[in-house]
């Protein structure tokens, strides 16, 4: 295997997660929200708490694929951190309560 595979090798062998077979390349945002919650739950080998191992596969993904990620691929996967959250019912980051950034000319 290449040095250019190590992120692969990762995927399928975390020592974080046993993650089911084809994971993200579900189209449900929500199967592969669950899917991830499933198997941070069942770790033991996890380090921090499920939803932290979860996000950070699920991100970790999502940046290694980069740019080669099809818009509609990187939506369903953006919505699948939202079901994720969900899942283990915690708000989304940025609430209402922070006013929007201000633009500067």
């Amino acid at each position: 295997m290449t040095q250019r595979k190590w992120s692969r090798r990762v995927t399928e062998h975390s020592d974080a997660l046993d993650l089911d077979e084809g994971v993200f390349k579900e189209d449900d945002p929500k199967a592969i929200a669950l899917s991830l919650k499933r198997s941070a739950e069942h770790s033991r080998r996890r380090k921090g708490t499920a939803l932290q191992s979860a996000m950070g596969m699920l991100t970790f993904y999502i940046n290694r694929a980069g740019d080669n990620l099809s818009a509609r691929r990187r939506r369903v996967l953006e919505k699948a951190k939202d079901e994720l959250r969900q899942a283990f019912h915690k708000k989304r980051r940025h609430s209402s309560s922070c006013p929007p950034a201000r633009k500067t000319m």
